[in-house]
């Protein structure tokens, strides 16, 4: 019994029910009613269906509790004598700190299973180790990369020009990949569809007229493993 887990109804453990009813009625935890919610607190046991005592023990610890607690509270007190007798403490004390710290466990587990969703939301995948494409020259400084572009730049000299930004819209690449894709009988790479000026702004705008196609169901794709070639197949 030392793994089972009391449930009743939305209820786990005595703590969870007798903090319901606190927050049902609206009472203030650090003042409870002590009469009020120990009746409340019987009368949810009373209306159990099966009532089992060794899986309610816990609950009937509880409602015992309550029950010294009230009559703690009932008991006539004894005259003060003067100065010498330090106040009484209040009964509740003890169950309201045990409330306190239930509560800031309760939204403590609320904000862990929120987590927990946003986090069902996200892919992720472990570190990839690639080969270097080249190997570096070795005993290369950054004195030699800045005088190598010294040179290179004092020897073009003025013959420079300036190249116009070719804009590319994604209306006009979802047309070329159609097109080329009925070229080469409806299948073809990624690659053959960047067929104008092959920079990145075209790259970018096939990428984005691709997932287009595809919401569209133009076109499917198929890609064996990671940073393999993607294939594209048309739907008539």
């Amino acid at each position: 019994m030392s793994d089972y887990k009391i449930k009743l109804e939305v209820f786990e453990g005595p703590l969870d029910l007798l903090m319901h009813l606190i927050e049902k009625h609206q009472l203030d935890i650090y003042d409870i009613p002590i009469a009020v919610i120990t009746e409340q607190y019987l009368d949810y046991i009373r209306q159990m269906e099966e009532f089992n005592v060794e899986i309610a023990s816990s609950f009937l610890v509880m409602a015992a509790t309550l029950l010294q607690i009230k009559s703690r509270m009932l008991l006539p007190k004894p005259p003060k004598a003067a100065e010498l007798v330090e106040e009484e403490a209040d009964p509740r004390q003890e169950l309201v700190d045990k409330l306190l710290e239930y509560r800031k466990f309760k939204q403590a587990a609320s904000l862990f299973e929120d987590l927990a969703r946003q986090r069902e939301q996200v892919f992720t995948r472990l570190p990839q180790q690639f080969p270097a494409a080249f190997s570096l020259p070795e005993g290369l400084s950054l004195d030699d990369l800045l005088r190598a572009f010294t040179a290179v730049w004092e020897s073009a000299g003025d013959d420079y020009a300036l190249v116009a930004r070719e804009e590319i819209s994604i209306q006009d690449k979802m047309y070329d990949i159609i097109h080329v894709l009925r070229q080469r009988g409806g299948r073809t790479e990624f690659s053959h569809t960047i067929i104008r000026s092959g920079m990145k702004n075209e790259v970018i705008a096939a990428f984005l007229a691709l997932l287009e196609l595809i919401r569209l169901n133009r076109v499917w794709i198929k890609q064996q493993a990671p940073f393999e070639p993607i294939y594209l197949m048309l739907r008539e």
